[in-house]
């Protein structure tokens, strides 16, 4: 089957515009497929998809999308579109374009695509905070710069770049295929040098993909495990579960860990910088806790340490992620601390914080022969550590216990 790239929209108020894009695409030699987004029911001329078609993949079918209300019709137009993306098997690449409204339509079936499929997003809210629209994928955001509304000098030239930028994409050819098999890591700056001795200590024998435990890292990375693309986990920073729970601007998602429990890939795991919350600037963190212990990491970043009874919480809600958890499990606890922070003489130094998350982990997992914790004597930057994820993880690759 021949591959096209699927252009998204509104063809009720914005043909002109996607019918530019379509002929600039064409210009170069690719084939694309019109999608019509409108959520007025009206027919329009001129699209290769017509709206119903979409509304149609719709759990309650197209009546559950056009409802006369716009609000909930876009809202129910996204989940239709969602599906019908996911349906198709001729799909090259999506470029949408939109305002608000459009964006928010078409960005949630762009995340639902794998990761490497091209995806532009031409649309008027691109200059601010994107996250909502981007999440944990590689959508790229384009600025329209003036409004979707009209063909002029401005938008033709950027809706022309659009043009060409996903033709490329989609017709562009990689040198080379690698056939390492590819390892997920989590890091955080408190435990780098964790990390680092980890993959030196692989040699080569994998293509180490490493994500900064920000909370979109985090979730990036369970999405690649989601698609296939991972073969095995070294979880050493799960940090983004804090700021989950604590209010925190790194935050995991509730389905942190659900990948892993999903596809049941090799996982090794630990509780590295579990130690913290991360805010903004000192001014920003939240009035409640202005009697806490906090480390000053950047003049942007400003870290709070967390209790013994905020650490049993993440013990227990580490826990039951595992216990969902069916394939090969192992999940190290570093007795001698889990940052850099976390050390004899440093600011977060907190033997009874870490007792009461080790414990917690203790009564809460379901220990069996595929899931194990395992106590190591030693600090997550250790020598040691480090060796110890390695054969943790070299072991359950090849089937172990």
């Amino acid at each position: 089957m021949e591959k096209r790239i699927y252009l998204a929209g509104t063809c009720d108020t914005k043909l002109s515009e996607l019918d530019y894009v379509r002929k600039r695409i064409v210009a170069t030699g690719a084939r694309v497929a019109l999608v019509d987004l409108s959520t007025s029911d009206t027919a329009v001329d001129g699209a290769d998809i017509a709206a119903r078609e979409v509304a149609s993949h719709h759990p309650e079918g197209a009546d559950g999308v056009f409802t006369g209300d716009r609000g909930s019709a876009v809202a129910a137009m996204a989940v239709a579109f969602e599906r019908f993306t996911l349906a198709r098997e001729d799909l090259a690449g999506m470029i949408g374009l939109g305002g608000s409204g459009g964006t928010a339509l078409i960005t949630p079936a762009m995340r639902a695509l794998d990761v490497g499929v091209p995806k532009i997003m031409v649309s008027t809210v691109a200059s601010g905070n994107v996250a909502p629209y981007v999440g944990p994928s590689d959508v790229t955001m384009m600025y329209s710069v003036t409004d979707v509304a009209g063909l002029n000098r401005i938008s033709r030239r950027v809706l022309a770049n659009a043009a060409g930028a996903i033709a490329g994409m989609a017709q562009v050819e990689l040198p080379e295929v690698e056939t390492r098999p590819a390892l997920a890591l989590s890091m955080f700056g408190v435990t780098t040098p964790c990390v680092n001795q980890v993959v030196e200590r692989l040699g080569g024998a994998y293509d180490c993909l490493v994500f900064h435990a920000t909370g979109t890292g985090g979730q990036s990375m369970e999405k690649l495990v989601d698609s296939g693309l991972i073969e095995g986990v070294i979880d050493t920073t799960t940090t983004e579960i804090c700021d989950l729970l604590f209010g925190g601007v790194f935050a995991a998602t509730e389905d942190r860990l659900g990948a892993i429990a999903r596809t049941r890939v090799p996982y090794v795991g630990s509780v590295g910088a579990v130690d913290m919350v991360n805010f903004g600037a000192p001014d920003t963190v939240p009035e409640k806790f202005s009697q806490r212990l906090f480390y000053e990491h950047n003049p942007q970043v400003t870290l709070m340490r967390t209790t013994p009874e905020e650490n049993a919480e993440i013990g227990r809600w580490l826990g039951q992620k595992l216990n969902a958890c069916e394939g090969f499990v192992k999940f190290l606890l570093p007795e001698g601390g889990v940052s850099a922070l976390d050390a004899p003489g440093a600011t977060f130094h907190d033997p009874a914080a870490r007792t009461a998350l080790f414990d917690a982990l203790e009564a809460t997992v379901d220990q069996t022969d595929k899931r194990r914790l395992i106590r190591i004597p030693s600090h997550i930057n250790d020598p040691d550590f480090a060796d110890a994820l390695v054969a943790a993880f070299r072991d359950i690759s090849s089937g172990g216990q």
